[in-house]
């Protein structure tokens, strides 16, 4: 399913620095995953449809970053902001699948999606798909690259989600106020800030640091790819409350 992106002049802002480094890892390694930042929730309840789409694109509309691609000038990667956006929500039903079944299934298709990289001068940069187990059992994916998105935001993210849908399912107007900066307007201040003398300040002091600097060669249990696979793995511990408090008081 395609997007729906206004035929509107797009508006075009400078690219903040951290934007600038994620688009130059993507080219320098395209049609990568990497920095891709899924989400996955599960739904449980009767679900309605046309406020969870509603949902999604009052979110998308309050927040300029999600109707956010990249174009280049000039060598140079910058914010492309589409007046308006519609997100396809797309939906996979495994309703005719035993339990077992559909969540071997749900995982095939998380997995793929996660792998499935984005192309960061054509929208959207966040997609959204439904499965659904039943009539009161669902999961919902999201998508984002990095670039648009982090941790805090998926988090505001969430929370809007909740706040709308629980609103436009009940047939009431979003109880949001708008939002009177966006992320366009700190990448602004960011370039505008980060020039001059400060920036050669900056620049010459980490020139120095890095002078010199050598590859740490970690000893492995077993030889490496010749080629990075970026395959990572999640290490659990428990750590004594003890511990965890003293980490705590040090953070502080």
């Amino acid at each position: 399913m395609s997007s729906d992106i206004s035929s509107e002049e797009v508006f075009v802002f400078p690219a903040s620095f951290a934007q600038q480094r994620l688009w130059f890892l993507d080219q320098l390694i395209p049609g990568n995953f990497i920095y891709n930042v899924p989400t996955v929730i599960r739904l449980t309840g009767s679900l309605n449809l046309a406020a969870l789409e509603q949902t999604f694109n009052e979110i998308v509309r309050r927040h300029e970053t999600l109707r956010t691609t990249f174009i280049v000038l000039d060598g140079q990667p910058l914010q492309a902001i589409a007046p308006s956006l519609t997100i396809p929500l797309s939906i996979i039903n495994l309703q005719e699948l035993a339990a077992d079944q559909q969540e071997v299934k749900a995982k095939c298709i998380i997995n793929a999606e996660i792998e499935h990289p984005f192309d960061l001068s054509s929208t959207p940069l966040l997609r959204v798909i439904l499965l659904v187990f039943s009539e009161t059992e669902h999961i919902l994916l999201l998508n984002m690259h990095h670039i648009i998105c982090d941790d805090w935001s998926m988090g505001v993210l969430i929370s809007e989600l909740g706040t709308l849908y629980t609103a436009f399912a009940q047939n009431q107007l979003s109880p949001l106020l708008e939002l009177p900066l966006q992320y366009a307007d700190f990448a602004h201040w960011q370039r505008e800030w980060l020039q001059g003398e400060l920036l050669q300040t900056q620049l010459a002091y980490w020139r120095e640091q890095l002078n010199g600097i050598s590859i740490t060669n970690l000893p492995t249990d077993k030889p490496r790819s010749a080629i990075q696979n970026y395959q990572g793995a999640t290490q659990f511990l428990e750590l004594p409350k003890k511990l965890i408090d003293a980490l705590e008081n040090l953070s502080q």
